[in-house]
C-alpha cells in the first residue's frame, strides 16, 4: 500500500512498483489506509507522515496495536532526528527522507519482504476469564457467545484488555484509543463504557469492566 497525499509522486511510486512486478494500491489520506490496514493483510505500507483526516504517525500509531508484523517504511519531507525518532519508537520497520533516489526505495523495500518474521500476522488473543478477543480478527466471544461491537467499542475494549488490572484515566484512554487529535469532551469516554458493558458485562454473571471513582476504569478478573 502506498499512501501518500502528493498524487504526482504517489503516481511515480506505483508506476515504479509496479515495473518491478508489485502490486499496488494507493490511497490519499490516513483514515482511508487506516480502515484498510485493519480490514485486509498488506505485506509492505509506504506511509507518507504529513496527510490529510489523520497523520501518518497517528495512523501507525494506531495500526501498532493490533498488528506488530507488517512493515511499515515512512516517506517524509522532514529531516530532524526526533521525528526519525519518533516514527521507529512508534513501530516504523524504516524512514526514508524526501527526496530519495527510487532505488534507494527499492532496496529498502527489498530488505523489509527478505526479513523472516515479516509475513502473516500472529494472531494475538486477550481474554479475561470467559471473556476471549481475537485481535486481529475483531472477533469477541464471551462464554462461547459472538458480541458484536463497534470499532470504537473493540478499541476501548482491547486498550482495557491490554491493561489488565491496570487503572487508567479517562485522559490515558481519549489519548490511546480517540487519538492525542481528539478534541471532544471526555464524557465520551463513559458512554462508550456504558455501550460496552451492555454488551460484555449485562448479559452474563460477572462484570469485568470497572469504575474506580475519580480515577477511570479497568478491567480485573476477579471482582
Amino acid at each position: 500500500m502506498i499512501v501518500e497525499d502528493e498524487e504526482k509522486l504517489s503516481r511515480v511510486l506505483q508506476l515504479e512498483l509496479d515495473y518491478e512486478n508489485y502490486q499496488t494500491t494507493v490511497v490519499h489520506d490516513g483514515k482511508s489506509a487506516l480502515e484498510l490496514l485493519t480490514d485486509q493483510e498488506w505485506e509492505l505500507v509506504l506511509l507518507d507522515i504529513m496527510l490529510p483526516e489523520l497523520s501518518g504517525m497517528e495512523v501507525l500509531r494506531r495500526v501498532r496495536r493490533f498488528d506488530e508484523s507488517t512493515p511499515i517504511i515512512l516517506l517524509t519531507a522532514r529531516d530532524e532526528v526526533y521525528d526519525k525518532v519518533n516514527g521507529l519508537d512508534q513501530g516504523a520497520n524504516d524512514y526514508i527522507t524526501k527526496p530519495f533516489q527510487i532505488e534507494e526505495l527499492l532496496a529498502r523495500i527489498r530488505a523489509q519482504l527478505r526479513q523472516p518474521h515479516k509475513g502473516a500476522r500472529q494472531h494475538e488473543k486477550l481474554s479475561v476469564g470467559d471473556l476471549v478477543v481475537d485481535v486481529d480478527a475483531r472477533e469477541i466471544h464471551r462464554n462461547e457467545q459472538l458480541i458484536d461491537l463497534t470499532p470504537r467499542e473493540f478499541d476501548l475494549l482491547v486498550y482495557l484488555l491490554k491493561n489488565k488490572n491496570v487503572v487508567l484515566s479517562r485522559d490515558q484512554l481519549i489519548e490511546q484509543v480517540w487519538g492525542f487529535d481528539y478534541f471532544g469532551d471526555t464524557n465520551v469516554v463513559d458512554v462508550y463504557v456504558r455501550y460496552l458493558r451492555q454488551k460484555v458485562d449485562k448479559p452474563f454473571d460477572q462484570p469485568y469492566i470497572q469504575t474506580v471513582r475519580g480515577v477511570g476504569y479497568t478491567i480485573k478478573e476477579h471482582v
